[in-house]
């Protein structure tokens, strides 16, 4: 399928080119680099919302039931579930696709599981990308559920609007889970499983880490109760959601996230590029080779080698680009 055509399918909604893309993004096909380009005028409508947690608070089954009160109120809906890789085949272990059936035969309804393939921070890499495709096919809502890997999860950060960030009653040692980096992203927390002992206890806790919260803003995150089993309290929760954007918009916050969002995407895809540059044009050279083998006979350090290889890769990149400033 040509680029052109599978943009086409992307931005009338298509699912199977939106597959295929997102394929093509997780498999670093040069073409998706082009496909994404010419997407990204179309992009920067969805609500973006990134659920995140430790493991067994019930995220996917949140998730769902997220989804069915979105697409209630009329609203289509992307799902990205970040799942731990598998060791053999890199592909998502858990699979979320399974545990979401119930919104698979939904044209309103986009769900799609992918492998952090080793990457930390409880996102994969391609993850923002994903979600731009996703945005380019129209979806009101886009949901980005974490792996659940406790303090790492943070990077869900850079790519939502709004981090609701899920609990549960009798999880451990509260004191560790008030001080956990997780805690500080939140926009809103959630208690799920709220029919289990201790919920309101729970809920008592976070408001009282927030009141010690000397660096708050205006928005005081929300401290919701919720059963995802049952659908208890998720209508209050999406509410609370739409809240937020409508906070984010008023404030200039929107704005501001908007603006930092691309420094840090430009920022890390120059970063990416020129690391992936730099290794194909040292891959395999004899010099480089010999470079690996001083650092580990200690004859030389990695310090000192990365930044000589960097220098020598910019004073040939410069000569060998040097005729192109007039055109030439």
């Amino acid at each position: 399928m040509r680029v052109e055509d599978l943009v086409r399918g992307v931005l009338e909604g298509k699912r199977r080119p939106l597959a295929r893309l997102i394929t093509m993004i997780e498999n670093e096909d040069p073409q998706a680099s082009e496909a994404l380009r010419l997407l990204y005028r179309h992009t920067g409508r969805a609500h973006i919302i990134g659920i995140t947690g430790p493991p067994g608070s019930g995220k996917s089954t949140l998730v769902t039931r997220m989804t069915a009160e979105y697409r209630r109120r009329g609203r289509t809906v992307g799902i990205v579930a970040v799942d731990p890789s598998s060791p053999f085949s890199g592909g998502a272990l858990l699979g979320d696709r399974i545990r979401m059936q119930e919104h698979s035969l939904d044209e309103g309804v986009f769900v799609r599981s992918m492998g952090t393939r080793g990457h930390l921070g409880g996102i994969a890499r391609a993850t923002s990308d994903v979600v731009r495709a996703i945005d380019a096919s129209g979806k009101d809502v886009i949901i980005v559920e974490t792996v659940g890997a406790g303090q790492s999860e943070v990077e869900i950060i850079d790519i939502a609007h709004t981090v609701v960030v899920v609990d549960v009653p009798g999880s451990g040692d509260d004191i560790q889970a008030i001080k956990a980096g997780i805690m500080e992203i939140a926009d809103i927390f959630v208690v799920n499983k709220m029919d289990l002992p201790g919920a309101d206890r729970k809920v008592s806790e976070i408001n009282a880490m927030l009141d010690l919260d000397q660096k708050m803003g205006e928005w005081r995150p929300p401290v919701l109760l919720t059963n995802g089993r049952t659908g208890e309290g998720v209508p209050e929760l999406v509410d609370k959601i739409d809240e937020h954007m409508v906070f984010l918009r008023e404030s200039g916050l929107l704005e501001e996230k908007g603006l930092q969002r691309s420094r840090d995407e430009l920022h890390q895809i120059m970063e990416y590029r020129l690391t992936r540059e730099l290794l194909q044009h040292l891959r395999g050279r004899p010099e480089y080779e010999r470079a690996i083998k001083m650092i580990a006979q200690r004859h030389d350090d990695p310090y000192s080698v990365a930044q000589r290889l960097i220098a020598e890769f910019l004073v040939e990149l410069s000569r060998s680009g040097g005729g192109d400033e007039d055109g030439g």
